[in-house]
């Protein structure tokens, strides 16, 4: 099942929210000299267009990226995400293109660091070819993500970031999440994970989150960030985020960007934000 499109919601809110944490952890793991790895999961296609058909469809953009655009007095890391996707669009009033993670993470890395990106769509995966196959420091696999967590796991480097962002189209997909990030704790233990859901019921929400703390694992830092209550009519009212082994002072940075966000990314309900620990060192 592979039905999934991220062009139709590229750049919304839930958008924002995940790469504003994801700056966050890139900046923090490269502070120091040596060699970082970083793979993500689901890799999508890379780059968004927002003139698209699918991305107009919608114009989900308009409630994520697009309230953000003209702000100037933002928070560092806001700044620092608000300044990458506008070197995507140079000199425009309004996005034109929107940087999904792996293009997030080939900006913010060095030289010396590496990128693995694993997708099995075969447009997404051919498109993401295209964008970064003459960057040295990207390796771009068409695979399965759960057999990538087995295959490339651990990483020759001793620090890095799994960076596990799934569609969610199957009915089993948060299971396989649980297992996932078992199996790639067990082997590399003192990588850095993000695991990004989208909020859609309290049950399920709660469910996963418990999974995850069932696990045994410890240090894990929870974000969470909801545009909307809980209701029958709606399908989507946040986005979450569980982090193992969060860089130092992590949960500090992260709660005063969820913090600002709300106001910005503020629609017909009053947002709720929060960074919590589930499970300390």
């Amino acid at each position: 099942m592979l039905s999934y499109r991220h062009s139709y919601h590229a750049g919304n809110f839930a958008d924002v929210v995940k790469h504003v944490v994801l700056v966050a952890l890139l900046q923090a793991i490269t502070r120091k000299s040596t060699a970082c790895y970083v793979q993500d999961t689901h890799a999508g296609r890379g780059v968004y267009a927002l003139d698209s058909a699918e991305a107009l469809r919608g114009r989900e953009f308009d409630d994520g990226i697009g309230r953000l655009w003209q702000h100037q007095d933002v928070p560092q890391v806001v700044r620092q995400y608000l300044e990458l996707v506008r070197e995507w669009n140079p000199g425009l009033a309004a996005p034109r293109y929107y940087p999904g993670s792996p293009a997030i993470a080939q900006a913010l890395l060095r030289k010396q660091d590496r990128l693995l990106l694993t997708e099995l769509h075969p447009q997404d995966h051919a498109e993401l070819v295209k964008q970064f196959d003459d960057d040295r420091r990207i390796h771009i696999h068409k695979q399965d993500a759960y057999q990538g967590l087995k295959a490339f796991l651990p990483p020759p480097e001793k620090r890095g970031l799994v960076f596990i962002d799934p569609p969610y189209e199957r009915k089993d997909e948060y299971d396989r999440v649980v297992a996932g990030l078992k199996t790639a704790y067990t082997r590399w233990s003192n990588g850095v994970y993000a695991i990004w859901y989208p909020i859609m019921s309290r049950g399920l929400q709660t469910r996963f989150v418990e999974a995850c703390v069932s696990t045994g694992i410890r240090k894990l830092l929870h974000a969470e960030f909801r545009i909307a209550p809980f209701a029958p009519e709606r399908q989507f009212v946040g986005c979450g985020l569980i982090l193992v082994n969060p860089p130092w002072q992590l949960d500090t940075t992260l709660a005063a960007c969820l913090d600002w966000l709300r106001e910005p990314l503020q629609q017909r309900c009053e947002v709720s934000a929060q960074v919590t620990w589930l499970v300390p060192e």
